[in-house]
């Protein structure tokens, strides 16, 4: 017959590989390329040498990728906390609420809030734009308690982040003055006794 069978050992050793190969066959896939064996027993692939390693409970495994994704990034430094901002931003949204609870009722009562202001800018007569007066009244009501909690929410984002915020507190008080005080000309102006005054 032209092939030959591999010869084995009369001593019980592993029979050579066809070919003159002179290493025996092997049995356990020793001569298998390293790809072969990661293959078969699903390793994952070798960890560069550059990859810092740390140790765990298991082994260890490279921390190249958790490092950099924790590191802050330059552009990332916490900005510092400036106390003196965070006690007077407070304390001008303090005096905000006070205000907004003290004028609240007046503009609640929108009549004998008109009356008092002519009273107090010398205007003879009675305010007689009632109706008038009690819708414009409520909406101012509503326009200053919701420029309060616009201010304020946008004042503790703003402390939040650590940023000077004191000056959000007085803007917020004047776009809401301006408001308020746009609902309360209407009504004012509609009263004749105030548009006489005005126009005399």
């Amino acid at each position: 017959m032209s092939g030959e069978a591999p010869s084995s050992d009369p001593a019980g050793a592993t029979p050579a590989l066809p070919g003159g190969d002179p290493r025996p066959r092997p049995q356990y896939g020793e001569y298998a390329t390293p790809e072969e064996q990661r293959a078969a027993i699903r390793e994952p692939a070798r960890i560069p040498a550059s990859a810092p390693v740390v140790p765990t409970g298991y082994g260890t495994h490279a921390a190249s990728a958790q490092v950099g994704a924790q590191s802050p990034r330059p552009g990332e430094t916490p900005r510092p906390v400036r106390m003196w901002d965070r006690i007077l931003t407070l304390a001008l949204l303090v005096y905000g609420l006070i205000t907004v609870f003290s004028v609240l009722p007046q503009l609640w009562d929108f009549s004998e809030f008109a009356q008092t202001w002519m009273q107090l800018a010398g205007i003879e007569g009675e305010f007689t734009n009632v109706a008038q007066g009690e819708i414009w009244g409520k909406v101012a009501s509503l326009v200053f308690v919701a420029g309060w909690l616009g201010t304020a929410l946008l004042a503790w984002n703003s402390l939040t982040r650590r940023r000077i915020s004191w000056w959000i507190p007085l803007v917020g008080a004047i776009v809401t003055s301006i408001l308020v005080s746009v609902c309360l000309t209407v009504p004012l102006l509609g009263d004749p006794a105030v548009a006489t005054y005005i126009s005399g």
